[in-house]
């Protein structure tokens, strides 16, 4: 299930972390599960670090982009190195995708990941 905000889609059902929670308790299911989108969820809740650490028993893949713009880790609002540095050290075992439009062209677009190929 992934959160969608209502600026970018007006009128879309699941919006916030724990709406979709809620589904995913309702149901019983033990294979229903949460994908994050960083951009979403920055737009409608903010409060990142908390948000993932206290839904990660339901979150299995994030996806990433900045706010502003939708554009790549590290041109907007969301602080990315203290991000990266929380998801690790809370042990997160998911997924992480880019779902992002380059602000530049792609091979500029995946300068940001340098640092953490390390």
């Amino acid at each position: 299930i992934e959160p969608i905000n209502t600026i970018d889609i007006p009128g879309f059902y699941i919006t916030g972390t724990q709406q979709g929670r809620s589904i995913i308790n309702d149901t019983g299911s033990s294979n229903l599960f949460l994908q994050q989108d960083i951009y979403h969820m920055q737009i409608m809740e903010g409060d990142l670090a908390r948000t993932i650490e206290s839904n990660l028993d339901v979150i299995r893949h994030m996806q990433l982009a900045d706010n502003p713009g939708r554009n790549e880790p590290g041109t907007g609002e969301i602080n990315y190195p203290f991000l990266f540095g929380f998801i690790d050290n809370i042990d997160y075992e998911g997924w992480i995708g880019c779902e992002y439009r380059p602000a530049g062209d792609t091979i500029e677009g995946l300068g940001w990941i340098e640092p953490y190929l390390e």
